[in-house]
């Protein structure tokens, strides 16, 4: 079984482990921080492998995301092993679609916003680096910045994170784009007091500047 590097970030690396279509996998490997003790270190990583594994285990219960195969154990605590979705990332294809297709994939991205914030699963960096088309479902990938909330603030945010990435990657049609997501987001839970609270955020944001 081939492995590589497919993806290097400043909190995890992530290795492919190639083989046939049904046993290629990824494992999710947290960078060891210099500037922290060891000890503190090696619980930080665990605690937050574990908080993601969970995250997806629950997210899978209404959209399509990638699976934990075991929860972190002990001796591997900074590693999470999951199925690799070979799919194509929206961020770098999502332009290359018709238009008609780019609504329909925003439609869904919509979906299952408005599912995992119905379980009060916040994503933590909902952009379009971290959402692959496969066999035309979205799949949401990346809760390593995810947490539970009730708060309505959070969800916002969420909300907002994923609007700005829509304006800065697929500036073309971002404004269409985002209706189609907020159009399908509304048929959620909550989903008027939390799209008032973005309106907050934005507001916030702006005055900063």
């Amino acid at each position: 079984m081939k492995q590589k590097i497919i993806q290097q970030g400043a909190e995890a690396n992530i290795i492919l482990f190639k083989g046939s279509k049904e046993k290629s996998f990824i494992i999710k490997d947290r960078i060891k921080k210099g500037y922290r003790l060891p000890e503190l270190d090696i619980k930080i990583r665990g605690k937050r492998t574990k908080s993601e594994a969970k995250l997806l285990e629950k997210a899978s219960k209404v959209i399509h995301c990638p699976i934990p195969f075991l929860q972190p154990s002990i001796k591997n605590s900074s590693k999470l092993k999951m199925p690799f979705i070979d799919g194509k990332k929206l961020s770098e294809h999502l332009d290359k679609f018709p238009l008609k297709k780019q609504k329909e994939i925003c439609k869904k991205i919509g979906e299952s916003v408005g599912k995992i914030h119905n379980l009060d699963i916040i994503h933590g960096d909902l952009t379009t680096s971290n959402m692959i088309l496969k066999n035309d479902q979205v799949y949401l990938i990346d809760f390593g910045l995810g947490f539970i909330s009730h708060k309505y603030e959070d969800k916002a945010v969420d909300l907002h994170l994923l609007k700005q990435a829509l304006e800065a990657k697929h500036f073309k049609n971002w404004k269409e784009l985002l209706n189609q997501v907020i159009k399908e987001y509304q048929k959620y839970k909550d989903s008027g007091i939390i799209l008032e609270r973005l309106m907050a955020v934005e507001k916030r944001g702006r005055y900063k500047k």
